[in-house]
């Protein structure tokens, strides 16, 4: 049974830092590239992060770029999203993804990721 299982999330102030965590199992971590996404109320989903076998190849959104590192450690079946510099317009539901390696796949759409964790919540508010 594959699962994703996201953890972390919460209220911080703005300027702040949130880790999240998000744990796999079910399948083969190392083959599969690992995105963070998030979708706040009313908007569509969008890409935050991704990274591939290790840390050698990752992708940030701009609006996100510099703020927040993404990271996993595959003897865990880990990967993280830290978020430093926390903007009230991060405020979102935070979703892990996996995506297994394939060649051309660009992982900045929702399309190619199959499995998903449920989110957890990120509110920046003062």
């Amino acid at each position: 049974q594959v699962q994703l299982v996201e953890s972390g999330g919460g209220v911080v102030q703005p300027g702040g830092s949130l880790r999240l965590s998000c744990v796999a199992s079910g399948f083969e971590f190392g083959y599969y590239a690992m995105g963070w996404f998030r979708q706040a109320p009313g908007k569509e989903r969008e890409i935050v992060a991704f990274i591939r076998w290790s840390g050698g190849n990752t992708y940030y959104a701009d609006s996100v770029q510099g703020r927040f590192t993404i990271s996993r450690d595959n003897a865990k079946n880990t990967v993280y999203l830290q978020m430093n510099s926390l903007k009230p317009e991060d405020t979102a539901v935070y979703y892990c993804a996996a995506g297994i390696l394939t060649y051309g796949r660009t992982f900045l759409s929702p399309n190619d990721y199959g499995y998903w964790g449920q989110g957890t919540q990120v509110t920046v508010s003062s």
